[in-house]
Order: structure tokens, then C-alpha cells, then sequence
């Protein structure tokens, strides 16, 4: 049966496959040398998927690479499915001669990450569906109470997240973008927007996240699915 795992166990089981667990998703890209090649590589992941493909893959398709993510709809999570799923796209992929292992090499383009957008707000429930309207977003399956996150139902745009206050803060921003990267490449990037001109502001709560804050107070946060579970 179908089930989620900890967050823990689900980044261990596709690690070796090259695929990592972020933000929900599992997530890979496969190198190509061509739009054309990247329609064959498609191809084969979508059959390889066989009848879950609709209901657990999405692809980026570029003329450099295809992005492969794996979550199930239903659950709005990265499921024992998808994992199973993940080492079946890998073996395909390789058997085609190619990898989803990701290149490490300091030259190398990023290899996956998502976007989130955070929203302090007094009252969540009063501008939510401001937002949900403004943007065409929609709830998470499973997830459409007063203060729950927004998404893009094509999976084009950053998820949103309203945080509560307490009170208004008119000295800070009240809108950051949450950066959700690998946990094996959250140093490299932390390290890379320091030295960019950025300022640690905490990491009290790292490795799930880092506050930075660019020259002028606006605020990022380098975040990973690490020290949110066992």
C-alpha cells in the first residue's frame, strides 16, 4: 500500500539513485544535449511510469536538461510509490545511456530547488484569498483551510506560505522567499550568498534553514528538509 515515509528514510531510499527529497518532492534532471533528445528522454521516464505517470510525474523539458519530479497528487507528498517510481526512472535513464545522478563539479549549473514565497500577515485568513484569486492559485490536495499554504496549480510559480505575527513589524519586510535546495548543497549555496555581499541573520534552526538578508535587510531563507524529523 501506498504510504509516506519520514522525511529521513525518504531522502536515504533515492539518494544513491541520484534523486533528492525537497520540499515534498523527489527530484532529479538528466543531462541532454538536445530539445530532441530531451523529447526521447521524456518519452522513456513517461513509459516507464506506465499508468502513475499522471498522477505522480512532472518534466521541465529544456534544451540542456530534463527536470523529473516525482510527488503523489493524492497525498500532496512524496510517497513509497514515487521512490519506487524514482529507481525505475533511474535504471531506465541509465540503461539509455544516460544519468540522473547530479554533477557536483564547482562549473556545473545548479542542479534542483524550489521556490516558496512567505507572507507575514495579522490575519491569514482575511488575505488568503486575495492571494489565492490575484495569483490563480489553489489549495494542496487536502489542504484548503483558512491559513494553509497556495500553490500553483500548474506548477509554474512558487508555492505561498502565510506566517502569523503577532503584531505589526513595519521595520521588516513582511514578504521573503524561502530557497528549498538539496541538503547536500545547502552549504555551497549558504557559502556563495555570503560571499555574494549577504549577512547570516540566524541559524538558530539550521540545517532545516538559514535567514540571510541581502545588503538592504530583504530577507531569504536557505532552507533544506533536514532537522524536521528523525
Amino acid at each position: 500500500m501506498e504510504k509516506t515515509l519520514s522525511r529521513t528514510e525518504t531522502s536515504e531510499a533515492v539518494s544513491d539513485a541520484g534523486w533528492r527529497f525537497v520540499l515534498g518532492t523527489l527530484q532529479t534532471s538528466v543531462p541532454v544535449g538536445s530539445l530532441a533528445e530531451a523529447a526521447r528522454i521524456t518519452s522513456l521516464v513517461v513509459g516507464t511510469c506506465g499508468d502513475d505517470a499522471d498522477q505522480h510525474l512532472r518534466v521541465d523539458v529544456r534544451p540542456t536538461r530534463v527536470i523529473l519530479t516525482l510527488q503523489s497528487l493524492a497525498h500532496a507528498a512524496a510517497t513509497t510509490r514515487d521512490i519506487d517510481l524514482a529507481h525505475q526512472i533511474s535504471a531506465a535513464v541509465q540503461e539509455a545511456g544516460s544519468r540522473t545522478a547530479p554533477d557536483t563539479t564547482p562549473e556545473a549549473p545548479r542542479s534542483v530547488q524550489l521556490i516558496e514565497l512567505g507572507i507575514d500577515a495579522l490575519d491569514i485568513a482575511a488575505i488568503r484569498p486575495f492571494w489565492k484569486a490575484a495569483l490563480g492559485y489553489a489549495p494542496e490536495a487536502g489542504a484548503d483551510g483558512p491559513t494553509d499554504p497556495l500553490i500553483d496549480p500548474l506548477g509554474q510559480g512558487p508555492a505561498i506560505w502565510f506566517q502569523q505575527m503577532d503584531h505589526p513589524r513595519p521595520q521588516r519586510n513582511r514578504i521573503h522567499l524561502d530557497i528549498s535546495v538539496p541538503h547536500d548543497e545547502a552549504p555551497h549555496r549558504l557559502k556563495a550568498a555570503l560571499a555574494a555581499g549577504g549577512h547570516l541573520l540566524s541559524d538558530l534552526r539550521a540545517p532545516s534553514f538559514w535567514v540571510l538578508s541581502d545588503p538592504e535587510g530583504n530577507e531569504a531563507c536557505i532552507t533544506t528538509w533536514q532537522g524536521r524529523d528523525n
